[in-house]
């Protein structure tokens, strides 16, 4: 068994390894109806009240894992009948409540919302309450608090909220599909959708035809599978039955080197590499659209380069990132990159496959230069973007706004759209310290930017002129 954070990712994990076992071995649809009793055998519950509930939210993991609802177009989506342990959350009084007789909470409060028991404790009226928290904030004792669901403080772009029968509802015109909440519910209630069924037909049609499968990996790959050695990796990616494995660190060199040429022209840019920064600029500031980089992600450019030079390629990315998901559906993206899949399906599927990597012997990646490397960490696509100016000689002063995490990404923008952007040019990153800190990760918490470094300093071409030079840029 792989090391995961929670028990829900491993299960999560086990749901992606059935389905891709059995997709491998042809029997997928007699299987799949199956697949809950395999994961949770026997009549003894583990996880919820009774096993055939246990079996039932399974059986909707699996429906998410074969790529779920095709006709809701967001990668992210609920399960209703995994959603029912959480409270309802909002404004509660707390025991701390003391019964003063100043009663400012009351006083306060806009809708008449609060009252009090012969002990004189203050209660809240959840049908009168607007949540406005001016109770919480006007209590002496700080006994009122704002309990919110874990999904709903993980969304920091309020794209999260209760539906009338009190389960969690995605506003998708809001929604990023960053991932955070699937991460941190508690009770595996929010899911990403997997493409891994379309990846397994790829590998399988190749077989019959002359099309050749490429995999494009994310520099951040360097942080992931810590049991076995990245050459291990990259021979167990082509022992699936990928042609070739390429980094996206070398679209990552070509969009630096575009980017910064057209900073120059234009002054002011913010970035397009994190799709979810991008779709957060479009929803909540569409006043700053026309200043998003009109270059392709460094998913898209490498992709398009390949298709653009091989005869009959596919492309599949491999990364930490949910949003990656959504970007494949944008129209400029679409005929470049075929699907996505995170590092955590990537381990499903190595396992599903019955490929134990740390057996294998260790295959070379291409490479690309530090600088392209190092887009996985927070400030990396800022360093990239200043080091190509520089190797182009460009007569400007770029000065990078680093927005780690969509918190940071709010206050640049905010500032921006008011025209006092504190630089000219916003790297804007969702996930805390950048692509290592996405999702779809193995393994989530702090992570070590320096050895996204060290990765970077292995790098065969020292500049990105050279990197993008091999790429004939």
């Amino acid at each position: 068994m792989r090391k995961f954070d929670t028990q829900v990712q491993h299960l999560k994990y086990k749901v992606l390894r059935e389905v891709a076992r059995h997709a491998f071995a042809g029997d997928l649809l007699s299987a799949v109806s199956e697949i809950p009793k395999t994961i949770v055998p026997g009549k003894d519950p583990s996880m919820r009240c009774c096993v055939y509930k246990e079996r039932a939210i399974l059986a909707e993991r699996v429906r998410l894992a074969m790529g779920g609802d095709r006709r809701n177009r967001n990668v992210i989506e609920v399960i209703d009948i995994a959603c029912d342990e959480c409270p309802v959350g909002g404004y509660e009084v707390s025991q701390a409540c003391r019964g003063c007789i100043a009663h400012r909470c009351q006083d306060v409060c806009p809708r008449d919302a609060i009252s009090f028991d012969q002990d004189q404790k203050a209660h809240i009226d959840k049908t009168k309450c607007i949540e406005c928290g001016k109770c919480a904030q006007v209590c002496p004792f700080s006994a009122i608090a704002n309990i919110k669901r874990p999904c709903e403080k993980a969304c920091h772009i309020g794209a999260i909220s209760m539906s009338e029968d009190k389960t969690a509802s995605i506003n998708n015109d809001k929604c990023t599909a960053c991932g955070a909440c699937v991460y941190q519910c508690p009770f595996g209630a929010i899911m990403d959708k997997s493409y891994i069924l379309d990846v397994i037909e790829l590998l399988k049609s190749k077989q019959t035809s002359d099309q050749r499968v490429y995999a494009v990996v994310a520099p951040s790959i360097s942080s992931q599978f810590t049991y076995a050695r990245l050459g291990q990796v990259i021979s167990g990616i082509k022992k699936l039955g990928f042609f070739h494995v390429v980094e996206a660190a070398l679209g990552a060199d070509m969009t630096a080197w575009k980017e910064s040429r057209e900073l120059a022209e234009k002054g002011f840019l913010t970035s397009s590499c994190c799709p979810s920064f991008v779709s957060y600029v479009r929803s909540e500031f569409p006043q700053l659209a026309d200043s998003i980089s009109h270059n392709l992600s460094p998913m898209a450019e490498i992709a398009r380069s390949i298709k653009q030079t091989s005869h009959n390629a596919r492309v599949v990315f491999i990364g930490p990132c949910t949003a990656k998901k959504m970007e494949l559906q944008q129209q400029l993206v679409s005929p470049w990159v075929d699907s996505v899949m995170t590092f955590e399906e990537l381990q499903a599927l190595f396992d599903g496959a019955d490929i134990d990597i740390c057996s294998l012997e260790e295959d070379v990646l291409d490479n690309a230069s530090f600088y392209g490397r190092i887009f996985a960490r927070s400030g990396g696509l800022s360093d990239a973007v200043i080091q190509a100016a520089e190797e182009q000689q460009l007569d400007f002063d770029i000065k990078p706004v680093v927005c780690d995490g969509i918190d940071a990404c709010r206050i640049a923008l905010l500032k921006a759209s008011k025209g006092r952007a504190d630089g000219n040019f916003i790297e804007g990153m969702a996930c805390s310290g950048g692509c290592i800190g996405g999702a779809g990760c193995l393994t989530h918490g702090p992570k070590d930017k320096s050895q996204v470094d060290k990765y970077g300093m292995e790098a065969y071409e020292k500049t990105i002129a050279d990197a993008v030079s091999v790429l004939g840029n």
